[in-house]
C-alpha cells in the first residue's frame, strides 16, 4: 500500500504542477490545455463509446501481431541456438534489423499493404519479432551444463533432451522475451497506426493533431502511457517475478 500512496501522491503533484504552468500562462492553452480540460474531453469520448472502439481496435490489431511475432520469434530463436550457420548469418541479421525503430517499417508496411489493418499488423509482428527471437536464443544457448549432464546420465539425448531440459530451463527467458515483445509491440501499434485510416488511438492521435485538439492530443498519450505502465506492472512483470521465483532465480 505505502507504494500506491507514494505514486497517487507524485501523480496529484505532477497534476498540480501541470495546473500551476496552466494558471501561470507560460504557454497559451492551445498548446497545453488544463488537467480539467483533458479529463473532460476524455470523458466525452468515452461517453460517446469513440474511445472505446479505438481501444478495441487497438488491442486487437496488438494481440494479434504479439501472437505471430511469439511464435515466429521463439521458432527461429530456437534455431539459432542450435544451428550454428544460422546464428552466423541469419542471426547477424536479426541484430542488425533489431536496432531499426519500428517506425521505419511503417512506408514499406504501407507499400506492401495499403493503409489498412494488415499494415498495422506487419509493424507490430516486426516489433515484437527480433526482441523475443533474442531472448529465445540466449535462453536456449545458456542452458546450465549441469542440466544437460544430468539429462544425459539418465538417459535422455536428441529432441527428448531438447523437449524435457533445454526448453524448460529457458522458460524464464521466454518469458522476458514476451515481456518485451509486449512493450516493443505497443510501440509499433501507435506507430503504424499514426498513418493508418482506421479506428485505434493511433488513428485517433493523429485526427486530434491535424484539428489541433490538443486536449485530446494529451488524453491519448496518457492512455497509451497508461496502457503500457498498466500492462506491465500487473501483467507481464508479475508473471515474470513468479517464473523466476519458481525456477530459483530470484528470492520471494
Amino acid at each position: 500500500m505505502q507504494v500506491t500512496i507514494k505514486r497517487i501522491i507524485f501523480f496529484l503533484l505532477l497534476i498540480a504542477i501541470w495546473q500551476g504552468i496552466v494558471l501561470m500562462e507560460i504557454w497559451p492553452q492551445s498548446m497545453i490545455p488544463s488537467p480539467f480540460s483533458v479529463f473532460h474531453t476524455l470523458y466525452l469520448g468515452f461517453a460517446d463509446l469513440t474511445l472505446v472502439y479505438d481501444l478495441l481496435a487497438s488491442f486487437r490489431h496488438l494481440f494479434i501481431g504479439l501472437a505471430i511475432s511469439i511464435c515466429i520469434g521463439t521458432a527461429v530463436g530456437i534455431l539459432l541456438a542450435t544451428v550454428k550457420t544460422a546464428d552466423e548469418t541469419l542471426g547477424t541479421m536479426i541484430l542488425a534489423l533489431q536496432s531499426v525503430p519500428s517506425i521505419v517499417w511503417v512506408p514499406l508496411a504501407i507499400i506492401w499493404f495499403g493503409f489498412g489493418e494488415t499494415a498495422i499488423i506487419f509493424v507490430v509482428v516486426i516489433g515484437g519479432t527480433f526482441v523475443m527471437t533474442m531472448n529465445i536464443r540466449t535462453g536456449v544457448q545458456n542452458v546450465a551444463p549441469i542440466f544437460l549432464d544430468a539429462g544425459k546420465t539418465m538417459g535422455s539425448k536428441g529432441v527428448d533432451l531438447f523437449i524435457k531440459i533445454v526448453l524448460p530451463a529457458s522458460v524464464p527467458y521466454a518469458v522476458t522475451g514476451v515481456r518485451l515483445a509486449w512493450a516493443f509491440s505497443w510501440r509499433a501499434l501507435m506507430a503504424a497506426e499514426l498513418l493508418s485510416t482506421g479506428p485505434g488511438l493511433g488513428f485517433t492521435l493523429s485526427y486530434a493533431s491535424d484539428f489541433n485538439n490538443m486536449s485530446l492530443v494529451i488524453g491519448i498519450i496518457i492512455i497509451i502511457g497508461a496502457i503500457g505502465s498498466i500492462m506491465d506492472q500487473l501483467v507481464f512483470q508479475r508473471m515474470e517475478q513468479k517464473v523466476l521465483t519458481r525456477w530459483g532465480l530470484q528470492k520471494t
